[in-house]
């Protein structure tokens, strides 16, 4: 369910739709609210031909999200690494603990605890 009321500054979260990141988020700000869209600037990825540059585009409402809370497993010590299943691509890669946050869903307008068993399942 798209969040309707994000405004220019807003941290948000938009999901990629470009194949081999399809289901991958990556944090924003909000830089207009154009209705049924946002013009967005990543926090973390830069123009392909600047990499000075903040990369800046116009995405569709439905694939902004705000930020989930950051929940980290109370037994984990924040060392090693953790496998991640991605389930678009059938991949399985290795991240640092340290990078990774409890697995949340954004259902109805919140975010809802989603308990996985033995693996992260990135969507």
């Amino acid at each position: 369910m798209a969040h309707s009321s994000f405004q220019r500054g807003d941290q948000v979260e938009v999901c990629s739709k470009l194949e081999g990141f399809l289901g991958s988020y990556y944090e924003a700000t909000v830089v207009a609210n154009m209705g049924t869209n946002y013009v967005i600037q990543y926090n973390n990825l830069v123009e392909e031909f600047n990499d000075a540059v903040p990369l800046k585009e116009t995405v569709k409402a439905a694939e902004v999200r705000p930020l989930p809370q950051e929940i980290r497993e109370a037994n984990n010590n924040g060392a090693g690494f953790h496998s991640v299943f991605f389930e678009y691509t059938g991949q399985e890669l290795e991240y640092p603990v340290l990078k990774l946050r409890v697995h949340q869903d954004w259902r109805n307008g919140k975010w809802v605890s989603s308990k996985k068993a033995k693996r992260t399942v990135v969507r």
